[in-house]
């Protein structure tokens, strides 16, 4: 199987844009008959997980969860199913085909303007990893200096980030250029800028264009959703709020131990995307922790996963005057804050 990374397709897309990749979940196998020498051990309570992409770092947590044994620690028997260019992480929690997924913050309020009943319980992702790639010794120090220069940018792009862009920093649809999730093209103009992921793009660019690129991450310059998100089903929430908390509790200290020591997690990530190379995997993790994607604001005293309705309202309050949401939408449907921000103890005890 190709590698595919987030240059081949960036994460986010339309709620019906693309056909859901409905895997069966995998069925636990049956326990071992109880014996008066051997007593049958409690069950665990099988979940399954669904990533937005192939197996890599930015998902180290989750996969540190399973192979250090914290989910069953918690009770929870957790499959991770691996995500891809055709998964549909809505289409994949309504059909119950999954009971979590990993989402993100402007998915989740589309989904409340389609009444679709989903929720989203934690962030892992303080900062969205999206980033503006430029060529260094071209002037450019601020994303402001990119305005009126050929940007390479997905579709999708149209109805996240790029409304941001146009509303804060005067960018004009005259300066896209169609991303191909190649750098080719961004290599072969000096003055063009390109989408990206912080933790993959620049140093795919590094090494196939042998220079660093300038870095802009668009979380640092006011485009502020959560990312990497753990979602389910409004009837989940309601209805088994012990097994969310738990989940959401065992996945945090996974993001704990992976940040602590990544080894585990990262052999599990290379058996379910063997394409994976050990030099991305630690470049990943170095830029994550570089930039405090997961640990930064409300999470440093919080916790990893915080959340605020008051973050969430602002992003909102941006996006909506940029015209991407309904400006009467009730965004606060698509979160609870019920499952979080216990404090850093709580997590790591």
């Amino acid at each position: 199987m190709p590698h595919f990374t987030r240059r081949h397709l960036l994460q986010y897309g339309s709620l019906a844009a693309t056909t859901g990749l409905i895997a069966a979940c995998g069925t636990p196998s049956d326990p071992a008959p109880e014996t008066a020498e051997t007593p049958a051990p409690e069950a665990l309570q099988t979940v399954t997980f669904g990533t937005n992409w192939y197996a890599q770092a930015e998902h180290g947590g989750f996969y540190q969860a399973v192979a250090a044994g914290i989910y069953k620690d918690y009770g929870l028997d957790v499959t991770i199913q691996m995500g891809g260019p055709q998964v549909n992480g809505t289409q994949l929690l309504m059909g119950k085909a999954v009971d979590f997924f990993m989402g993100y913050a402007s998915d989740a309020i589309k989904a409340v303007e389609e009444n679709i009943p989903k929720v989203t319980v934690a962030a892992i992702f303080q900062k969205d990893p999206q980033i503006l790639t430029a060529h260094p010794d071209r002037g450019i120090q601020t994303l402001a200096d990119l305005k009126g220069k050929p940007i390479f940018i997905s579709k999708a792009a149209n109805v996240t980030y790029w409304p941001f862009l146009a509303a804060k920093y005067g960018f004009t649809d005259d300066m896209k250029r169609n991303y191909n999730f190649n750098p080719g093209p961004f290599l072969a103009d000096k003055t063009s800028a390109q989408q990206g992921y912080l933790s993959s793009e620049p140093l795919a660019i590094a090494k196939e264009g042998g220079f660093e690129p300038v870095v802009f991450l668009l979380a640092d310059n006011g485009y502020n959703p959560y990312a990497t998100t753990i979602e389910t089903r409004q009837e989940i929430v309601d209805g088994s709020p012990d097994l969310v908390q738990r989940f959401v509790d065992a996945s945090i200290k996974g993001w704990y131990s992976y940040f602590e020591d990544p080894t585990l997690g990262n052999e599990l990530i290379k058996q379910d995307n063997p394409e994976m190379t050990d030099e991305q995997l630690a470049y990943s993790l170095e830029k994550m922790q570089e930039y405090g994607i997961a640990i930064s604001g409300e999470a440093e005293s919080q916790g990893i996963g915080a959340m605020t309705e008051e973050r969430w309202k602002s992003f909102f309050a941006d996006m909506a005057a940029a015209g991407v949401f309904k400006a009467d939408t009730d965004y606060t449907k698509a979160f609870t804050l019920d499952f979080v921000n216990k404090g850093t103890d709580y997590y790591q005890k």
